[in-house]
């Protein structure tokens, strides 16, 4: 593909409006592939004032770029008009501090972690790595503290938190997620295997009966959230309540201690966004047991059970 004068400028025009712009596959909210994903949630633990672009979008533009700055990949970083690279240079220097240097950013803090491994936690981490050859022991913790142990050789970016003779090697993103981190080897009735408390992480969601909620919406303690398709939000409406389905944008602009009450029919699909917003970082979240349907048998039996 040539480059048109018209594509160029379109470019031109986009790195001139940003400071810092990231051409990926998707959006950094929904990205489209594991490159671009890994990209954008590399680029925001450093920064979060980037422009993303989305070249899924705009096909002419996704060939376009790689003409424009002769690299044949997606995700590419520009940086005041400048290719800095993809997504591997991306999270080298994004590792080493260059990227924060770059950015004109203090240093990152490289203090390893305080962890704690528990003795049976670390006979089963040497265990697991007795044949290791080359390769050490990795941790990597995302922005939603997800938590995941493999193996790969070590760099001299990595950031070593030690304890009880075992050495965990991270990235400059996992090293705060994982500050008081305790690892632990449980046995239960499903299985054996690593057991992670993170203090960092965001609290679990609590379920709440219809008879607490209502004693918190009269003294206006919590925003309750309708997760329900618009049918069943119109024959048994929820007064007062947020709507999901029109909402999510500016709910998830919210105070990350905002109190959220998530209904459903009967307590089932509202947990699961509960967790989602979990996931971005809510930290006081309620799943109403029964959902709408407790709540007409219980608390206001004018709402239509259906």
């Amino acid at each position: 593909m040539s480059l048109t004068p018209e594509l160029s400028a379109r470019i031109e025009t986009l790195l001139a409006q940003h400071t810092v712009v990231l051409f990926m596959k998707g959006t950094r909210a929904e990205p489209r592939c594991g490159f671009s994903a890994g990209a954008a949630r590399t680029l925001a633990a450093v920064t979060p004032d980037f422009h993303d672009v989305d070249v899924i979008a705009d096909p002419e533009l996704r060939e376009a770029i790689k003409v424009y700055g002769q690299w044949p990949t997606i995700p590419q970083l520009y940086v005041r008009g400048e290719l800095v690279g993809g997504a591997d240079i991306l999270n080298d220097m994004a590792n080493s501090g260059a990227l924060h240097e770059l950015l004109g950013l203090a240093k990152p803090d490289r203090t390893p972690p305080a962890i704690h491994i528990s003795e049976a936690a670390a006979e089963a981490l040497r265990t697991a790595t007795l044949d290791a050859g080359d390769e050490v022991l990795h941790l990597a913790i995302d922005e939603h503290f997800r938590a995941q142990f493999f193996l790969k050789q070590g760099s001299e970016h990595d950031i070593v938190a030690r304890d009880a003779g075992i050495a965990i090697h991270m990235d400059l993103s996992t090293a705060p997620r994982a500050r008081g981190l305790e690892i632990d080897w449980v046995e239960t009735a499903q299985g054996a295997g690593l057991s992670l408390r993170n203090p960092n992480a965001p609290a679990a969601v609590k379920p709440i009966e219809v008879e607490a909620l209502a004693q918190a919406l009269d003294q206006g303690a919590v925003q309750v959230i309708d997760v329900r398709p618009p049918a069943p939000r119109a024959a048994a409406p929820f007064a007062g309540a947020r709507v999901l389905d029109e909402e999510e944008t500016s709910l998830l602009a919210l105070p990350k201690d905002t109190p959220l009450a998530f209904l459903c029919h009967h307590g089932q699909s509202s947990r699961a966004v509960a967790e989602r917003f979990r996931a971005a970082g809510f930290r006081n979240l309620f799943n109403v047991e029964g959902g709408i349907d407790a709540w007409s048998q219980r608390i206001d039996p004018s709402v239509p059970r259906y």
